[in-house]
């Protein structure tokens, strides 16, 4: 392993790429000389109007680019322009524009733990939306009301959000395993006129009524009009009167599916951020931006092209979601699945893989590392031919787990540490056919977007650690925040630290190779004796101790300056002895520095994470100076806070 380097695409591999297509198709039409990613990163962020339109063009968006490509805000270019003011188009129409070619072939997979496999074909598709549309119409639905989901990762939520789409109206959801206070967090905010939600789910073996928890949500949500049940498992559901059953809604005769087109940057998606510091933030994404956005980072990041099979672990809560529904655009069969990772057993995702051919396998970082945990090897048990194409994302992925993959999934693959999240619905950073993978780096950073790294003063520096940000405007900024008239609550929380430029929260490295080394959340960044530390440095080593299943780590106010906390989640048997925290300690002090061992080290049994598996060290941080976590409903595990409180070992 030269340099760190894992993986190279091959001279063939290169060439029947999308990205290669594309570079060829601007070469072609710009008269210029670009070879390789690094020159189609140069351009593209110098000729970004070009950029766009080309990949409009080359991806076969359906609808009308309008006249101009981008109406420049003279005082606030970055923040405040507007990419293709003038244009029309629809987001189903350009998700189902292969369903005609494609009719008999699936167009989804799906597979919960049971394992039975059920296909959707694109015919079948094209069908079930039109039949969901004409029922929103029937409910006076229109353009720019919000429909939103409370459900599982199941084909009919695609096809109600296909459905939504198609009239030109916002779809929301968020996951069953949300608490009623936390969607009423959420979805008394956006005020939905139809809820969909299914009668049950299960997860890591056992079964979970829905039905109660929908129905506290109606009932505490003037705005909902309609309650939609889709059965999970197929079998009717017995319901209270004035709640429509989806079977019934196939059933009825409907009427061609029928697009409403409307403006580029008309909402499509409302998304939440995770709320651990007050109410979510309720992020409107725009149709065309979400569009064009997943179809740059899907077919040339990806090299996802018609009849992959596409896969990502997600749930409806999390904007991986919206991101893997939008590989339809692409021709792409989605293999869904709900259910636990680790249900029957940690080979569940993998048989999933083996089965239906999966060639793009998107996972978070957390999933890989439990893996190597438990010393699964992937690629001895199951035959990974047609995958392509690794993601992970969430959280850092460790250099360790990169190896593991390499070593124990497959080593003809491309990793892409992918990194950008719900403000963007997309990635900042991410992957590239062309390009070789290093070990601990994610690849690329994203076409056409400036992404720099600014020191404290806000200077642009490489192979220094600092702040990610973004310099320039991109079609998938945020269109704005719900209830945010006069757009204050967007400004302070992207654009606020220097005038026109998009601070990420990411403490990153730009290196040599145009890669990106991620630290951790800036917001969690560790400063003891005013040196910043970023937290995954230290998770990097601690979790890959045989005697530590998990951890989270936080400064703590100290005598004037910061401490250094680490609590541990021990594995089964193992105790926290002096040895232990001796071991601990040696391994950071050799791995890392002597800045950053921690000064105190304590016991957990659990580690509080969002509903999307994040770390909430700004929670943690929180009840450790005694202070209020206001929005513990975002939390997953909200009780695991208790234990941090009050600590005698954080007081001496």
């Amino acid at each position: 392993m030269k340099d760190g380097l894992l993986w190279a695409p091959d001279k063939e591999r290169q060439t029947h790429t999308l990205l290669a297509a594309f570079i060829r198709a601007v070469n072609q039409t710009h008269d210029t000389q670009l070879s390789g990613y690094d020159d189609l990163y140069a351009w593209s962020v110098r000729q970004s109007g070009d950029f766009w339109q080309q990949l409009w063009q080359f991806s076969g968006v359906i609808g009308d680019p309008g006249e101009s490509v981008c109406d420049i805000d003279p005082e606030h270019p970055n923040r405040d322009s507007q990419w293709f003011p003038t244009a029309r188009l629809n987001y189903a129409e350009n998700l189902l524009k292969h369903a005609e070619q494609y009719a008999d072939q699936p167009a989804m997979i799906f597979s919960g733990e049971h394992e039975v496999a059920r296909t959707l074909t694109w015919r079948e598709l094209v069908d079930q939306v039109a039949a969901i549309r004409h029922y929103l119409d029937t409910q006076g639905v229109q353009p720019g009301d919000v429909v939103a989901g409370y459900l599982p990762n199941l084909p009919e939520t695609v096809i109600a959000m296909l459905a939504t789409a198609a009239l030109g109206a916002i779809w929301t959801s968020t996951s069953p395993d949300f608490g009623v206070d936390s969607v009423l967090d959420r979805f008394g905010q956006t005020e939905p006129k139809v809820l969909f939600t299914t009668d049950h789910y299960h997860y890591n073996g056992k079964t979970y009524d829905c039905l109660n928890k929908a129905q506290q949500v109606v009932d505490n949500v003037p705005a909902i009009e309609r309650l939609v049940v889709i059965p999970f498992d197929g079998d009717r559901p017995s319901l209270p009167a004035g709640v429509d059953n989806w079977q019934d809604l196939l059933a009825k005769d409907a009427p061609p599916l029928r697009f409403t087109r409307v403006a580029f940057n008309a909402p499509l998606f409302v998304l939440y951020s995770s709320g651990t510091t007050g109410k979510p933030k309720c992020i409107i994404h725009s149709v065309g931006g979400i569009l064009l956005n997943h179809l740059k980072e899907h077919q040339l990041h990806s090299d996802v092209r018609p009849g992959d099979r596409f896969f990502y672990f997600t749930t409806c809560g999390w904007m991986m979601w919206n991101w893997q529904v939008s590989a339809l655009a692409s021709g792409a069969t989605l293999v869904l699945y709900d259910g636990s990772p680790f249900y029957p057993d940690a080979g569940v995702l993998w048989r999933l893989a083996e089965r239906h051919q999966i060639t793009l396998f998107g996972t978070a970082a957390k999933y890989l590392e439990a893996l190597e945990k438990q010393g699964v090897a992937p690629k001895e048990d199951y035959s990974l031919a047609s995958l392509r194409v690794l993601c992970s994302t969430g959280s850092v992925l460790a250099p360790e787990q990169f190896d593991y993959v390499y070593q124990k999934i497959k080593s003809d693959l491309q990793l892409s540490s992918i990194a950008g999240g719900t403000d963007i619905c997309g990635c900042f950073v991410l992957g590239s056919p062309l390009s070789p993978v290093y070990r601990g780096e994610s690849q690329k950073r994203g076409l056409a977007l400036d992404v720099q790294v600014f020191n404290a003063q806000g200077q642009a520096v490489e192979e220094q650690k600092g702040e990610l940000v973004c310099c320039n405007s991109f079609p998938n900024q945020p269109v704005g925040f719900w209830h945010d008239t006069d757009g204050s609550r967007y400004h302070n929380a992207y654009w606020n630290k220097i005038d026109d430029i998009w601070f990420h929260g990411d403490y990153v490295r730009l290196t040599a190779q145009g890669g990106m080394v991620f630290y951790g959340r800036s917001d969690a960044v560790l400063n003891p004796g005013g040196v910043r530390i970023g937290t995954a440095e230290i998770y990097r080593h601690v979790n890959q101790l045989s005697e530590i299943m998990d951890s989270v780590v936080i400064g703590q106010q100290w005598q004037n300056d910061v401490r250094v906390v680490l609590f541990v989640k021990l594995a089964a048997g193992v105790t926290l002895d002096e040895p232990l925290k001796q071991t601990i300690k040696k391994t950071i002090r050799t791995q890392c520095t002597p800045r950053h061992v921690p000064a105190v080290i304590a016991e957990v049994s659990d580690i509080p994470r969002t509903k999307s598996g994040k770390l909430a060290e700004l929670a943690v941080r929180d009840v450790v100076h005694g202070q209020d976590v206001t929005q513990l409903s975002a939390l997953d595990n909200p009780a695991s806070l208790d234990q941090y409180r009050q600590r005698p070992e954080l007081t001496e």
